[in-house]
Formats: structure tokens, sequence, C-alpha cells
């Protein structure tokens, strides 16, 4: 079966094309041929090594990716499921050693997998299930309501993108931060005010509401140098395990998206609104599989506004 992995932690060269063994079907379970695998941030951590102490590799091949779509090839007996042998799914993959999303066959829960967005292609499809689960999970946490203020960092980012979108669909006031030549796209996406990324954005978010915001989705990963923007007592929604300095009764979230791999009505109704027009599927480039270690490159360069998908 091939899959891209690494042999040894390091930059993207160490990424090449590795055989894996194909894995059984077990209770549960259905196998995707996989077309397309999204390229995130935390594959780039996966690859150097960096979770190497959280989530300690038994032996290589190591294959990272947690986003993947194609074509739903078989399903387990006794899985309750409408969703029929041949039809173009999306699904959310929750790595161990060669169980990846960059290879062409995986088995995965039937509760982590939902249909391909109607007209969408599957490159397209491969780049919700995770950040937009991630995104759904940090608004689930933060339970604000309807005409309250949300904060975002990094609202031109994937995960950032997808929280301004889905929380003007749930009526919040939204501010967001942008470089300069992304501002037109976080307002295109829906954010109500829009101030200039930097440092000092707590400031800036400051200077327009006076009072702090009521929640925070810190998708530039600033941690303490955000927590100013927002009032006593508000929420705070993080995605690297920041947990906050426990002033000002701030509720602080970290978000961890395995808590939702396996919500199969999230991840569908996730599809349904990029159906409404409510969430926008963004995709930069395309790679062949075997261009992976470029793709990686790419990513880290920075700059990179949509996600990058590995094609098989």
């Amino acid at each position: 079966m091939r899959a891209v992995g690494v042999t040894e932690f390091g930059g993207p060269e160490v990424l090449h094309l590795v055989d894996v063994p194909a894995e059984p079907l077990g209770p549960g379970q259905v196998r995707v041929r996989v077309t397309a695998a999204t390229v995130n941030p935390t594959d780039t951590y996966a690859r150097n090594g960096t979770y190497a102490g959280r989530d300690p590799v038994k032996e290589f091949p190591y294959v990272p990716g947690m986003d993947v779509a194609g074509v739903l090839a078989e399903v387990a007996d006794g899985v309750q499921t409408d969703l029929e042998v041949g039809a173009h799914v999306m699904g959310i993959v929750v790595p161990s050693g060669a169980h990846g999303g960059y290879r062409e066959d995986i088995v995965l829960p039937a509760r982590s997998i939902a249909r391909v967005p109607a007209g969408a292609g599957d490159a397209a499809a491969s780049t919700l299930p995770m950040n937009g689960l991630t995104a759904r999970l940090a608004l689930d946490k933060m339970a604000l309501q309807a005409r309250q203020v949300l904060a975002v960092t990094g609202a031109a980012g994937a995960f950032g993108g997808y929280v301004v979108q889905l929380a003007k669909t749930e009526g919040l006031t939204v501010v967001a931060d942008a470089a300069e030549a992304d501002e037109d796209l976080v307002r295109e996406l829906g954010a109500d005010v829009v101030v200039r990324r930097g440092d000092d954005v707590a400031a800036r978010i400051r200077e327009q509401f006076p009072d702090g915001v009521d929640g925070l989705a810190d998708g530039s990963v600033q941690d303490a140098a955000v927590l100013p923007a927002v009032k006593d007592g508000g929420a705070v929604a993080t995605v690297r395990g920041y947990r906050g300095d426990g002033q000002r009764d701030l509720r602080v979230h970290p978000v961890l998206v395995r808590r939702y791999a396996e919500e199969a009505e999230a991840l569908d109704r996730l599809r349904e609104q990029v159906e409404e027009g409510e969430l926008t599927l963004r995709v930069a480039q395309t790679f062949p599989a075997a261009d992976a270690a470029e793709a990686h490159r790419r990513l880290e360069a920075g700059g990179v506004r949509g996600r990058l998908v590995l094609t098989f």
C-alpha cells in the first residue's frame, strides 16, 4: 500500500513514498480509497518530531495527515449508514504510526466520515474535516450567545476562517485580525470588524471594544499575549494546549479535535453548511503525493491562504 511517511524525523526532505501494510477492516469501520489528503501545520510537527514525546512512535514508517477524501470502498458488517460503497466521502484521521491520512487506502471509524459536499471535488472536501471540526468544537466550548462579541486571531487561516464563518451563522459579532494583504479576504469571510494583525493585536481589539470581547478563538497561537482582549469571565479557545494564566476568571478551553473525531453529525452538518454557502472550501495548491516534501516546504515558508492538498 502506498503512503507518504518518514523513517526518521527531520525537515521536509525526510518525507518520501513508503510501503505500508493494508489495514484490516474491523467492527464499526469503513475503508476509504484516498484520493486527496490535506497538509496542515500539525503534520509538519509530526514530521519533525515535535510530537514524538507526546505520542511516541513505536516503529517507522510514520505517516502524518489528519484529513482525507476519496471513495468509500468497504463497509463493515453491522455499520448503520446511508453511505453506499462508491460514494465520495471525507473523513478525519487520528494518526498513529503508519495510520495517517497520507496513504492511498485507510480504515476509519464509520462515524469519522461524511459525504463530500455536493459540487465539491475531493481535494476541496479534504480541507474541511479537521479544521472545520476544530472550529466547531471551539465554538461549542465557548458557548457564546447571539449578539455577543467573538475575536478571532489567525482569521485568514483555515481554522480561523471557519470560526469566523460559523460564528456569523450563529449571530455573533466578529472582530478578526488580518495582515493588510488579507483584509479583503477576512471581510469576505464575514468579519464585522477587522484589525491589523501583530504582537499588539489585543490592544487594537480593545480600541474597538473597550470593555473587552466575550470570547476569543486564538488561531494564531499568541496565548498570553491576546488574553487582555477578553473581558473578565470571558471564554478563550486555544489550539496548542495553552491553558491560560489563571487570572481574571477567564474560561480557557484547549481544543483537541480528537474529541470530535467520531462526531459524524457535526461533520455532516459542516457538509450541509458548505452546500448552503455558509462555509467556504479553500484549496491553495495541489501536489502529487510523491511531492509531499515540496508541499511541506511551501507550508513552512508561510503566506499560504487556503490548504495545500496531496493527491493520490
